[in-house]
This record gives C-alpha cells, sequence and structure tokens, in this order.
C-alpha cells in the first residue's frame, strides 16, 4: 500500500496488482527462503537545476524495502538527534527552516549580535559510503543475521563497478540507511563537540555560532571525524563560512537577517513541475489528489519566505482553473467538519 501510494496509475503498479495474492506470497517464499534477488536498477538523469542520476529499483523490490524498513526504521529513529530532519515522519524542510529561525534568533540575540554560520556538503555522499561501515553501524542494533544479509544483497544492487561503496539515489532504503550513516556525526557534533546550534537535512548541514574562528575549527574537526572515522569528507568548494548580514542559501531559501526568499531556482524548479503536472491531470495519467498535493506542499512551503505576490501570481491562476476540483483531502476535511458540527448540536 506505501509502494502503490500516488503511483497506482502507473503501468508496473497495475501489473503487479493484477496477481497481487501470487505475487506477494512468492516475495514471501524467496525471502524466507534466502533466494530473494532484486532486479536491476532502471537509470535516469534529471537536472534540477544539478545533474543527478537516479536509480529506480523495480516495484517488486520497493515491496521489499518498504517492508524492511517498517521493521528497522522505528529502532534507529528513536536514536537520532532532534535535529536531523530529512525522511523522518514529523521532520522535513519546513521544520528545519522553522528551526534555523529560532537559531538565528537565539545566536544573534534578536539581531543585536554577529552570527556566522558554517554551511556544508560531504562531497559525493551516497556514492562515497562505506558498506563495510554501514553494516558494522547497523549491526550494534540488528543481530539477526537474515535482516542483515537482505541489507547487503540490496546494498549490492547498483549499475556500478565498485559494489563496496555508495547507495544507489532513489531508492527508500538509501535515504534511510544515509540517516544511519551520518547519525555518527550527529552523535559526535552534540556530544563530542557539545555544539548547540546544529541542523542537519540529509548531507548538508549547518552550524550557527558568533564566532567566525569557532566554526572553521569545527570544520577542521568534522572534517577530521569524516575522513577517520566514515571515510567520506566535507565538499571543499561547498563548506563556506558566512556572515548572516550577508545571506545564507538553506533548503531552497535565501535567508538574510529580516527576512527570506525563495532561490530562483527553486521557482523555476516549481513552475516546469506544475506544467508537467498540469498537463498529466489533463492526460487524465494522474488523479488530481497528485496535482493538490503538489500545490498544498510547495504553498505551505513558500508561505516560510517573503512570497506573498508571488504566491498570488501563480496560485490564482489554478484556482480558476481547477475550483471545481475537490481532492481527497478535502472532502475528508468536509466530512470531518460535518461531523463536527452534528456533534456539536447533540444536547
Amino acid at each position: 500500500m506505501k509502494c502503490r501510494k500516488r503511483k497506482t496509475k502507473k503501468q508496473y503498479t497495475q501489473d503487479f496488482e493484477k496477481d497481487l495474492a501470487n505475487n506477494i506470497l512468492k516475495l514471501q517464499e524467496e525471502l524466507s527462503q534466502k533466494t530473494y534477488k532484486p532486479r536491476p536498477l532502471i537509470d535516469f538523469t534529471i537536472r534540477d537545476p544539478k545533474t543527478r542520476k537516479i536509480s529506480k529499483s523495480d516495484f517488486r523490490d520497493r515491496v521489499v524495502h518498504h517492508a524492511l524498513c517498517n521493521i528497522i526504521e522505528p529502532i534507529f529513529d528513536k536514536m537520532f538527534i532532534v535535529d536531523s530532519y530529512a525522511n523522518r515522519i514529523g521532520k522535513g524542510s519546513l521544520k528545519a527552516i522553522e528551526r534555523f529561525e529560532q537559531f538565528k534568533r537565539t545566536v544573534s540575540k534578536n539581531n543585536t549580535k554577529s552570527c556566522y554560520i558554517l554551511k556544508a556538503d560531504i562531497k559525493h555522499y551516497f556514492y562515497t559510503v562505506d558498506h563495510e561501515i554501514l553494516i558494522n553501524i547497523i549491526k550494534e542494533k540488528i543481530c539477526d543475521k537474515d535482516v542483515i544479509n537482505l541489507i547487503k544483497v540490496i546494498l549490492e544492487n547498483q549499475n556500478r563497478q565498485q559494489n563496496s561503496k555508495g547507495m544507489p539515489l532513489g531508492n527508500l532504503t538509501s535515504q534511510f540507511f544515509a540517516n544511519i550513516y551520518l547519525n555518527e556525526l550527529d552523535q559526535y557534533v552534540k556530544h563530542e563537540l557539545k555544539i548547540k546550534y546544529y541542523i542537519r537535512y540529509v548531507d548538508d548541514f549547518v552550524i550557527l555560532h558568533n564566532s567566525k574562528a569557532q566554526l572553521e575549527s569545527y570544520r577542521r574537526e568534522i572534517d577530521y571525524f569524516l575522513r577517520n572515522h566514515l571515510n567520506i569528507e566535507l565538499h571543499p568548494d561547498k563548506t563556506k563560512t558566512y556572515n548572516l548580514n550577508h545571506g545564507i542559501g538553506f533548503l531552497g531559501l535565501r535567508i538574510f537577517k529580516n527576512h527570506k526568499l525563495l532561490r530562483k531556482n527553486n521557482i523555476r524548479k516549481f513552475k516546469k513541475r506544475l506544467k508537467l503536472t498540469c498537463e498529466q491531470f489533463d492526460a487524465n495519467k494522474i488523479d488530481f489528489d497528485v496535482l493538490y498535493d503538489l500545490i498544498e506542499g510547495w504553498s505551505a512551503y513558500s508561505k516560510n519566505a517573503n512570497t506573498y505576490n508571488l504566491r498570488d501570481k501563480i496560485l490564482n491562476p489554478l484556482e480558476c482553473r481547477f475550483g471545481g476540483e475537490v481532492s481527497t483531502k478535502e472532502y475528508n476535511r468536509y466530512l470531518k467538519t460535518q461531523k463536527s458540527k452534528k456533534t456539536e448540536k447533540k444536547p
């Protein structure tokens, strides 16, 4: 059910569901008998705006990924620090931006003191994760050999010659393993370096402090830790210290001392995606729910910046065009409101 969410009209979803019971039972049998082998990944390239190679797993393999994460995610999630925001329930980019604002006010004493930000990026992160180190980290909490072997099988299924390193971008498991791997960094930052104002989103992280020299010291210590304990390193060109007065790019926003703006490439990316999604809806390839979720998500995200005029310009034409459509979310909200009204009327 998780795999098919927002993909009910995809041909591969429909093909799997045509013989659902047998497909599920076959997967169960392969897993229990340890004969399961994932199918080759399908690679494609996206540019939004940077070029990235995405590797898509077969639908049946995604069922396995979800099943695995259903079991092990709750075990690891409670170990993660509060300020790790990617691919976690109740977190996300909006919460990370809110936390950044909170830290910004605290460090700058409501804009009365200097505030510097170390913005760091890990070089080629997904392609350089060391499998052996990752497995050893997982083994600290998971002792079931069958589960460990399944994780190894998933990690080794990639279209690369060097199978001892890297995870394919696009897998649910890759996103989750990315958090497990860098939780080691999170723990080091919080418990060894005693850094208070630290936020991580996948392989990007920021540290806020009044002293630029202190941030440079943190940078050297973190890079040393990453190289010696996780066999990865900070990106030399994308890891810099900024003065908040000059602004800083973070999670699609350009954040300044007193205001926030959406980055231009973020706006271009949304417009392009919106146009494509509208075309898919007009061609009956997707439900209105998909289009509604895209618009609602971007609207909520863009409200974190000073974007009133921009939202008015983009969203008003959509209201005129799709005003007669009703999403499942809207309908459920309406039913909930009606039920609440009936409850209130009862003596």
